[in-house]
């Protein structure tokens, strides 16, 4: 039988003190997305996704249209290319 205390506690192996006080206690914040063991719902879910898209494209051009005829100035649309060096949440104008 163990006679007396211990001198020093269990630490996980490869851990330091700084990590184990630094590390998030509970659940992470944000919305989780769980993927669907059945074919089938991820068949609709896939489905659903590209008729939202298609819907926000439908409705994106006809606002544009709209304000194309109602303005007495021709309405023109412009995107910011693409540029590889810079990251998405990096340029400014856009939200995520």
């Amino acid at each position: 039988m163990a006679q007396g205390s211990q001198k020093f506690k269990a630490q996980k192996p490869g851990m330091s003190k700084k990590q184990t006080q630094n590390k998030q206690k509970g659940p992470k914040k944000g919305g989780r997305i769980i993927a669907p063991k059945k074919a089938k719902v991820v068949k609709q879910q896939k489905l659903t996704k590209s008729l939202e898209v298609a819907i926000r494209n439908k409705i994106e051009q006809e606002v544009t249209q709209k304000a194309s005829t109602s303005l007495h100035k021709p309405l023109n649309v412009v995107k910011t290319p693409d540029v590889k060096g810079i990251s998405k949440a990096a340029q400014p104008g856009k939200s995520s």
